[in-house]
């Protein structure tokens, strides 16, 4: 403006004191952002927890596992229902009443007494294991196998096993389960229908019977005086509610928040009652090895030689003694159930290492079950293992079994078309005339069998693994 020239270095603030540079920082990369450390582990695990039903397939296998179990177990004694459960027990009814007064436990059995009632409490326990089996109103039939299971085994506490104690247990986890999301009868339903409604009603009905009876006793109360102190009242009568309440939800509001919150804490339920089982079976394991360390028979490796000459356990005289006879076997079977049992619980944190050892306590199990003839007892081991087979494994074996299933109705299938077809050339029918006739042309194509694999054939998909596995 005056004409001036402007000075080309920075102006002094104050005569004598040169203003000082700007650093202009030298460009680089970007600040990292910091780690996400336990935060982001901790919410995907507390996600999963919450929105995902962890071991679906470890839960059916479990299902059908216990369910087949039981069954076996009230066909093979039904000649003898009567002496072991019924009227005719040595262990009389009365004797048992005095038993039940003192463990407060739960059987329906000395309600009425009589063999009419127990007639209908041991085929209704029939019709429960099949219901179970086959995933059909599982909430419904899952809650009467707790029921007839616990009625039959606390009615005689003195027939049972190691099995029929994992069966108790087990009857009581199975009704917190989501255990018919595959290889059920529930899973193939399109939609719930008015069976299931007709259903609830009716076990409401019979409940509230029952809770208001004085033929009920002691049985049904709403609080215990010893731990837990609550009483199978409110376990019955919420399940129930709960049931209610979801299907009333899922009829008005399904996309709502109130069903997402319930079926948030109906997988949390779940998932806790499967980390149950599983910590369920590694304490049996793990019981079961350190008392036998602390044996004098395992220690010095003869424990098996003895049972297998007593005729209880020796279902199979001449096998028992062959096994029996030769002492290097019996001394590494006693040896190696000790350390396959203790071992056990380290195993799980390596997934290959519990594979190959879940296989080789399945097959001693069943070779308890042929050689020692405990078939319930070792059965049962085997469904509770099964909450640690791996998925593929499990999926493996439902391909295999329904390709089996498949070619067995295709043969039957065929068999049939067959059939159908001679019929007519009996009767002065011509061949020709075969299509005039109505009957089926042979092939499975036209007999409405599924094809191998197909999702029709109840082959469930890969839900890509499980957290138990």
């Amino acid at each position: 403006m005056n004409g001036t020239t402007p000075s080309a270095g920075p102006r002094p603030l104050l005569d004598g004191i040169p203003r000082q540079p700007v650093q202009v920082p030298a460009a680089g990369p970007p600040p990292r952002a910091p780690g996400p450390g336990l935060g982001a582990p901790v919410a995907r695990a507390v996600a999963a927890f919450t929105g995902q039903v962890l071991g679906r397939h470890q839960a059916a296998a479990v299902r059908i596992g216990f369910g087949l179990v039981w069954l076996a177990h009230l066909l093979r004694e039904w000649p003898n229902r009567r002496l072991l459960y019924g009227d005719t027990s040595p262990w009389s009814l009365d004797l048992a009443e005095r038993l039940l007064a003192d463990n407060g436990a739960l059987t329906v059995l000395p309600w009425f007494g009589g063999r009419l009632w127990f007639e209908l409490v041991y085929h209704l326990a029939v019709l429960a294991a099949v219901g179970v089996l086959l995933g059909w109103r599982t909430r419904a039939s899952s809650v009467l196998f707790l029921a007839t299971v616990l009625s039959l085994q606390n009615r005689n506490v003195f027939l049972g096993d190691g099995g029929d104690n994992v069966v108790h247990l087990m009857a009581v986890y199975l009704v917190f389960t989501r255990c018919a999301e595959v290889w059920s009868l529930d899973a193939r339903r399109p939609a719930p229908g008015r069976t299931g409604v007709l259903l609830w009603a009716v076990l409401g009905a019979v409940l509230l019977v029952c809770q208001l009876g004085a033929f009920s006793g002691e049985s049904l109360t709403w609080t215990t005086a010893d731990f837990p102190y609550v009483g199978w009242s409110p376990v019955f009568w919420g399940l129930w509610a709960v049931a209610g309440i979801r299907w009333l939800l899922g009829r008005l509001r399904p996309g709502g928040e109130p069903r997402a919150v319930l079926d948030a804490l109906a997988t949390m339920v779940h998932n806790c009652a499967m980390l149950v089982i599983a910590a369920e079976v590694v304490l049996i394991y793990a019981t079961a090895g350190w008392y036998k360390v602390q044996g004098s028979r395992w220690q010095d490796g003869t424990a098996l030689y003895y049972p297998l000459h007593l005729d209880y356990f020796t279902p199979w005289p001449g096998l028992s003694g062959l096994v029996g006879s030769a002492l290097l076997p019996v001394f590494l079977i006693s040896y190696g159930t000790v350390i396959l049992q203790v071992a056990f619980p380290f195993t799980l944190v390596s997934r290959r290492l519990k594979n190959a050892l879940l296989v080789v306590m399945m097959a001693e199990h069943l070779g308890i079950a042929v050689l020692l003839g405990l078939p319930v007892f070792s059965l049962a081991m085997v469904a509770a293992d099964a909450v640690f087979l791996p998925t593929a494994a499990l999926l493996w074996a439902a391909g295999r079994a329904g390709s089996a299933g498949a070619r067995l109705r295709g043969f039957l299938g065929l068999r049939r078309a067959g059939a159908a077809e001679r019929g007519p050339a009996r009767t002065g029918v011509p061949e020709a005339g075969l299509a005039d006739t109505g009957l089926p042309v042979t092939g499975l194509a036209d007999t409405g069998l599924p094809e191998t694999g197909s999702p029709q054939a109840g082959l469930p998909e890969a839900d890509g693994g499980s957290r138990l596995s």
